[in-house]
């Protein structure tokens, strides 16, 4: 009997054993939130951006229509409470989310022009730009002209908007060789950003829908998405002020 209760406790306290092994997890353990639960771990650090970014993932995999507060905080791997301690609501999360889709559709868009030399390279570039963008990104481009589910008085969001405005007013005064204000338009030149606006945001719906595909196969063979809005910005937007 003494000599079992001897390797008995030998094994208890072996390095690395199994009871070790527990105690130092236990031990190791980061400290939860009030809110978490066993499922869903503590975040430590930036939980915010964590939470925007899983909700553009799960905007992205299931759509609009998917993206609530709880699948948020699942796919964090955090507290159902989490994203209203951070956002307040639904309309909140989905806001910021949006003013993050301006700010990277921004980006996209100054890249473009920036590797282009003249104004009307530069406004092709861009218009091809939009459309990549929306392809990558068709959730969040969704999204960001979803007006009635955001609160554009929000002021990351509204600036974020704003900004994506005047690189269009922008665009379309240098293909007009002229310099545009977009806080006072005249009417040429408010009809010439709605006309540009209306032209590729119009494209690229139909593109996101699958609806140029019929156009798209009676074209001659090698005939890209690219090769088709560039004529049609060609045939349209190009026109020098007072036309």
């Amino acid at each position: 009997m003494a000599k079992k209760a001897a390797i008995t406790r030998s094994r208890i306290r072996k390095p690395g054993g199994r009871a070790a092994t527990a105690i130092a997890g236990r031990a190791q353990r980061a400290p939860r939130s009030a809110g978490a639960t066993d499922d869903a771990p503590y975040h430590h650090g930036a939980l915010r951006d964590a939470l925007l970014q899983a909700a553009e993932r799960v905007l992205e995999r299931d759509g609009l229509a998917g993206l609530t507060l709880r699948a948020v905080a699942r796919d964090a791997g955090v507290s159902h409470a989490a994203p209203t301690h951070h956002f307040g609501d639904l309309t909140g999360l989905v806001s910021e989310l949006a003013a993050i889709g301006f700010r990277q559709f921004n980006a996209t868009m100054d890249a473009a022009r920036a590797t282009s030399a003249g104004g009307l390279e530069r406004t092709m570039a861009a218009a091809k730009a939009y459309v990549g963008y929306a392809q990558a990104h068709p959730g969040m481009y969704g999204l960001m002209f979803r007006t009635e589910r955001l609160d554009m008085s929000r002021p990351s969001l509204c600036e974020a908007a704003h900004a994506s405005f005047a690189g269009l007013a922008a665009a379309v005064g240098a293909s007009r060789h002229e310099q545009i204000s977009e806080e006072a338009l005249s009417l040429e030149q408010a009809a010439a950003i709605a006309r540009a606006w209306s032209l590729v945001h119009g494209f690229t719906m139909l593109l996101l829908d699958g609806r140029l595909a019929d156009i798209l196969q009676r074209l001659p063979n090698g005939t890209t998405v690219e090769s088709l809005l560039e004529a049609m910005l060609k045939a349209t937007l190009f026109r020098p002020p007072g036309s």
